[in-house]
């Protein structure tokens, strides 16, 4: 795996490329990094030339103006990180609100996909109680001093791991670990609390009628952060969505049981007429 700095559209992108073949790209969700898919990369890259950047505000990538945090401008910054790396992936994966973010990049025809999956995927609008969640992101985002603060919070290993219980997911210590390093970081809080602020899927629901392709929808039954009956409205909103339960699973599933998740991806890669580097070796064969 190589790990790179890459300078691409006004900001200073942390991005890992590792495998060969036809590229896949990964986007984490809110809140975490590229260190999620820590074990899954690797074996997806036995497959395809994996591609993960932490997202803009995000851990080692810098934070953009406040327009660049919302699902709109994080399609269009990634799309120029992927220029700028030469890379056009044919597989996107992502992971809650980095699912939304490959969807709005494939109904702007920022990126040519074969196959579209999302790993508990945030791609319902706020409605209800939730809708107040992003005007007191708004609030938190200007207030200076809550990155600070939550940082100080997370120095209690007992925090963090209420924090990732939480989201239905049981981690070993090392996976905690690493969000507890994340939560500490000051500006990857801002980060974090800037994007749920320009939150906004309205425009993007009312046009996944015309999503292609239709995604596979890995959801885990245990899923506390995203319910798992928005997979079923996607479903029923997007024709030919696929979903795939894995039973007992929390919003982390893909770093519970990575090998699982991996299997699923690359099935549906290839259902979807995309080979792996194997594959494609094979085939260019006389």
């Amino acid at each position: 795996m190589t790990a790179r700095v890459v300078e691409a559209g006004g900001l200073r992108w942390f991005v890992e490329v590792s495998g060969a073949g036809p590229t896949l790209l990964l986007l984490h969700g809110t809140g975490a990094s590229s260190h999620s898919f820590r074990v899954l990369a690797p074996l997806l890259a036995s497959h395809f030339t994996v591609v993960v950047p932490d997202l803009p505000g995000h851990a080692r990538t810098s934070m953009p103006p406040a327009a660049g945090m919302s699902v709109d401008g994080m399609a269009a910054s990634i799309a120029t990180l992927l220029d700028a790396l030469d890379a056009r992936p044919v597989v996107a994966v992502g992971h809650s609100a980095g699912a939304a973010v490959a969807v709005r990049m494939a109904l702007d025809d920022r990126v040519r996909l074969a196959a579209l999956i999302g790993l508990n995927a945030a791609l319902l609008p706020l409605d209800g109680v939730l809708r107040m969640l992003s005007p007191m992101a708004k609030l938190l985002a200007l207030a200076p001093g809550v990155p600070r603060l939550v940082a100080g919070l997370a120095r209690d290993d007992r925090a963090v791991r209420r924090l990732v219980d939480g989201t239905g997911s049981k981690l070993d210590d090392d996976g905690a670990r690493r969000y507890g390093e994340l939560v500490r970081d000051r500006a990857h809080v801002a980060g974090a609390i800037a994007m749920m602020a320009s939150w906004d899927l309205e425009r993007t629901w009312s046009q996944m009628t015309r999503l292609r392709p239709a995604p596979l929808l890995i959801v885990g039954s245990a899923d506390r952060t995203v319910s798992p009956r928005q997979a079923t409205r996607v479903a029923a909103h997007v024709a030919g969505t696929e979903i795939v339960v894995m039973e007992g699973l929390g919003h982390l599933s893909h770093e519970e049981r990575p090998e699982e998740t991996a299997s699923l991806i690359v099935d549906h890669a290839r259902r979807s007429g995309v080979p792996s580097a194997f594959e494609a070796t094979d085939h260019a064969r006389p």
